[in-house]
């Protein structure tokens, strides 16, 4: 649960330091809603692939490939629902948000892996 943590808050510091540290002009007005948004995503798809997990790793990667989908057709809706919303700023929203996007992927997959090397060294 800790690996879904260390991003949130790590995103989070920088979102609040950002007109100290001069990139304000960079960040989208709606960044909390995104964090939130990916805080709510990461822990689902930390559940899905602990109970995939929970099972001796027998159904993994079909937990694991479920909560990628689910990841990416949550994050496309959510896009919509912002640009049917009429966000100001809408090509900037996109960027910031395929920005975490990518953050988060990236922090999930080095959870995964480091939860594979553990089944890796059981077997023979």
């Amino acid at each position: 649960m800790w690996r879904l943590l260390v991003p949130i808050f790590l995103v989070g510091i920088v979102f609040f330091l950002a007109p100290l540290l001069g990139i304000q002009a960079w960040m989208h007005p709606q960044r909390w809603e995104m964090l939130a948004f990916f805080g709510g995503i990461g822990f689902l798809n930390h559940r899905l692939v602990e109970r995939g997990l929970a099972e001796n790793g027998d159904k993994f990667v079909t937990f694991y490939m479920a909560s990628m989908v689910l990841r990416l057709v949550l994050s496309f809706v959510f896009l919509i629902v912002y640009i049917l919303l009429g966000t100001l700023a809408i090509k900037h929203f996109i960027i910031q948000f395929f920005v975490l996007y990518l953050f988060f992927a990236g922090f999930e997959i080095a959870g995964v892996y480091s939860n594979l090397r553990h089944f890796s060294e059981k077997k023979p």
